[in-house]
């Protein structure tokens, strides 16, 4: 009867550590997934805000550059909220408050000084999306 007992605590205790092993890999695999998807996210985030950064105001009215300059700063506004990395988050809602507070005497009396602004927010939104 004591090598029947000792079988079964011997089975139980391989099943028990087989179970615990098991959900430890399960863990691993889902944090690998959860940290694909931050990826992905992330990744996605910076395409779309690089993309609002690049776009090219109308030239030949400042009033309609305005108004592309504060649609691109909102839409990069709700881009910062969806970044899961906190570096890209900062950079991409920096970027948006450059657009999203330009005036028509930015645009009309300061060009270059807001241009210069605007690029260091791109680089900088460029370089927390950097890999």
């Amino acid at each position: 009867m004591r090598v029947t007992s000792r079988v079964v605590a011997t089975i139980a205790t391989i099943t028990a550590v087989t179970a615990l092993s098991a959900c430890g890999s399960l863990q691993e695999a889902s944090d690998a997934a959860a940290a694909v998807a931050d990826t992905a996210s992330t990744v996605q985030v910076c395409t779309e805000a690089l993309s609002q950064a690049t776009t090219v105001f109308d030239t030949s009215s400042p009033e309609r550059a305005v108004d592309q300059a504060h649609a691109a700063g909102a839409t990069l506004a709700d881009l910062a909220a969806d970044a899961g990395n906190t570096t890209v988050n900062e950079a991409v809602g920096a970027l948006a408050a450059t657009l999203r507070d330009v005036t028509l005497e930015d645009l009309v009396l300061r060009p270059a000084a807001w241009l210069e602004d605007k690029a260091a927010r791109v680089a900088d939104l460029t370089a927390a999306c950097a890999p």
